[in-house]
């Protein structure tokens, strides 16, 4: 059965989602945002599996929200640097000025879907903006722990 927890931060992150950069990143962002993560996902293909995954955080993430809670952060990974802002909102919508096609190995922008599922869930207006970097693997991290802030930020955890 697919479904995630968080919870007030004691360190403890069991992601498996059955695409393995998605489980790097997501236990990233856990870490980033300083909460505890529990995240599974029934197997699939790697596009349903990231799409289970937004949608699963995005239930946990919701409720721990505040109407019009605000969340922003900047953060680096090596050379690359992202802000995520995110909204409650009744308007979930996602932009970005990144664009992540093929990250991953697969053939969609893993972040695009990942971050529409969960703002879809979870009622969120998120924004990425992507300041500097080249390389995809640091470009996702630092998205990801920028989401991870973010979301701490707005009272998430």
């Amino acid at each position: 059965m697919s479904g995630a927890r968080i919870s007030e931060g004691t360190g403890a992150i069991n992601v498996a989602t059955g695409v393995p950069v998605l489980d790097h990143l997501l236990t990233e962002l856990a870490r980033a945002g300083g909460f505890d993560l529990t995240l599974e996902i029934e197997p699939d293909d790697p596009e349903a599996e990231v799409d289970a995954a937004g949608t699963a955080l995005g239930r946990a993430v919701g409720p721990r929200l505040a109407e019009a809670a605000l969340g922003e952060a900047t953060v680096p990974a090596d050379e690359a640097l992202a802000m995520v802002v995110v909204e409650r909102s009744e308007r979930p919508l996602v932009a970005s000025n990144a664009d992540l096609t093929g990250a991953g190995g697969l053939g969609s922008d893993l972040a695009a879907r990942f971050l529409q599922r969960l703002a879809e869930e979870a009622g969120l207006t998120i924004h990425v903006r992507l300041m500097e970097g080249t390389d995809t693997g640091h470009v996702l991290a630092a998205i990801f722990k920028a989401l991870g802030v973010a979301l701490a930020r707005a009272g998430a955890r």
